[in-house]
């Protein structure tokens, strides 16, 4: 006799403001290498969280962390308010879906069937006759549409970036965790990702997000953690943590900070010369 695994249950609505991943005292090791050291984050509903830092500060192992890929020294990831190692990989696929820095396929899937890959957890769902209007959407919202049928492999690396977002998007989670999603883009394209990133934090979800851009994360980002060597130094809205001597000691280059002559915004721009 085969046994049914019970359907994984669809979490409920979030409501902005709500607690939808956190780390407390998170302390990872990779090898003999303590990468994160008493870290403490929360990701909230109708929130940006932008991770910043220089290479080598923890911020894709933070990532890593809050998508229970990674698992803690000491301390403790929650997602939705239980131990991410406690959560099914049925379940915890339906509250979190990952970007990570790489997108490759070994076959010859068109584009529009690696966007419906981010569907697979919701099969035997009540949700699953979406799948097409979610598909559909993301696509839209990632600008692939216009080669659905083209073989991922045969895509530019900024093109696999938008697919492997829209899968993302496809998925339908409220966490969203992405890896440098603009890494391989141009200006438009960086852009456009980060007003989607909006406009999920917008709908309800929770999105935490990987950038080198310190100007990206200044412009979108409700809040910033910014790493260095394994530890949060600052958490808080751009405008109040983009210090100048912070920024300059912890890159370890002379950065300024200022105002945007006709908007106010806050610009970031390196010290070039002498």
């Amino acid at each position: 006799m085969r046994l049914l695994r019970p359907r994984p249950t669809p979490p409920p609505a979030s409501e902005p403001g709500d607690v939808l991943a956190e780390a407390e005292g998170l302390h990872v090791r990779l090898g003999s290498r303590e990468v994160l050291a008493g870290v403490d984050v929360i990701a909230r509903a109708g929130e940006v969280l932008a991770l910043v830092g220089p290479n080598g500060a923890g911020k894709s192992t933070l990532l890593g962390a809050l998508a229970a890929d990674l698992p803690a020294a000491a301390g403790v990831v929650r997602i939705h308010g239980r131990p991410a190692a406690e959560w099914p990989a049925a379940e915890l696929a339906l509250r979190r879906a990952v970007l990570p820095q790489a997108a490759s396929l070994s076959f010859p899937f068109a584009v529009e069937e690696v966007v419906r890959m981010g569907r697979a957890p919701w099969a035997g769902t009540e949700r699953e006759d979406d799948d097409d209007l979610a598909v559909a959407g993301a696509m839209r919202a990632a600008e692939v549409a216009g080669f659905a049928v083209r073989p991922f492999s045969a895509l530019s690396g900024g093109e696999r970036a938008r697919v492997a977002l829209a899968r993302v998007l496809a998925q339908r989670a409220p966490l969203l965790l992405l890896d440098e999603p603009t890494a391989a883009l141009d200006l438009r394209h960086q852009e456009l990702v980060l007003r989607v990133c909006r406009e999920r934090a917008r709908a309800g979800d929770a999105v935490v997000v990987v950038l080198h851009d310190l100007g990206l994360a200044a412009a979108y980002a409700h809040r910033v953690a910014i790493l260095s060597a394994g530890r949060v130094v600052a958490d808080g809205p751009p405008a109040t943590i983009f210090d100048e001597r912070l920024l300059s000691e912890v890159y370890r280059q002379p950065i300024e900070v200022f105002p945007h002559p006709r908007t106010g915004a806050v610009l970031i721009s390196p010290v070039r010369g002498s």
